[in-house]
């Protein structure tokens, strides 16, 4: 349960810091006039969709860890390694990667328009990376593993939204996003791998 939780904290962590999702948000924000407390609540807003549609994809790939959890090969062998074969994936395409990207929005359109329009494209950009960790929750600890697994997820999604649009807003902070969006794929695949080659040793 350490590692799984260690691992998926980890990712939760890097997804709420790469800017492909919340720099677009910060970006409409600015065009649109709108103040910090307006942006945060936004955000707040669109991490929450983005969450959900992740978390809810999380639970139909968990339960059939739960489903298959009396195969102990399963748990053992195969939920490990598709966490490896899912890092080497990452690593290979980080040099092709594809990130949900908002564009601006026209001119004279409703501020209600703009919201709906974040909020619905944020749900329909679940993050895939994360799914191997519900099956493995799934497959180890069941229901109960895969619904703290939800809510890590989910917190440390939005609020690192939020502090990081709050600060990029105030230009506090300021960072080669384009170098540490690039290099998010490395970082996740060898996140990944580490948490598979774990769960091997103390299988």
């Amino acid at each position: 349960m350490i590692t799984l939780i260690g691992g998926s904290l980890v990712l939760s962590i890097l997804h709420a810091l790469i800017p492909n999702h919340w720099l677009p948000i910060l970006a409409i924000g600015k065009k649109e006039g709108w103040s910090i407390a307006q942006t945060t609540k936004i955000t707040i807003l669109s991490g929450f969709a983005h969450a959900l549609s992740t978390v809810l994809i999380g639970f139909l790939v968990g339960f059939i860890g739960v489903s298959l959890s009396d195969q102990p090969y399963f748990s053992n062998f195969i939920t490990p390694g598709i966490l490896i074969l899912l890092g080497v994936f990452y690593i290979y395409q980080h040099h092709h990667h594809k990130h949900f990207h908002l564009h601006g929005t026209n001119q004279g359109s409703s501020n209600y328009k703009v919201v709906a329009g974040l909020v619905i494209a944020m749900f329909f950009s679940p993050c895939f990376e994360i799914e191997a960790y519900f099956l493995m929750a799934g497959s180890h600890g069941g229901w109960q593993e895969m619904m703290l697994l939800a809510v890590l997820y989910t917190v440390v999604t939005v609020s690192g939204m939020t502090l990081w649009v709050r600060i990029a807003y105030k230009g506090i902070v300021k960072l080669n996003w384009h170098t540490l969006e690039h290099n998010a794929g490395i970082i996740t695949g060898w996140t990944l791998i580490a948490t598979g080659l774990v769960s091997f040793a103390f299988s």
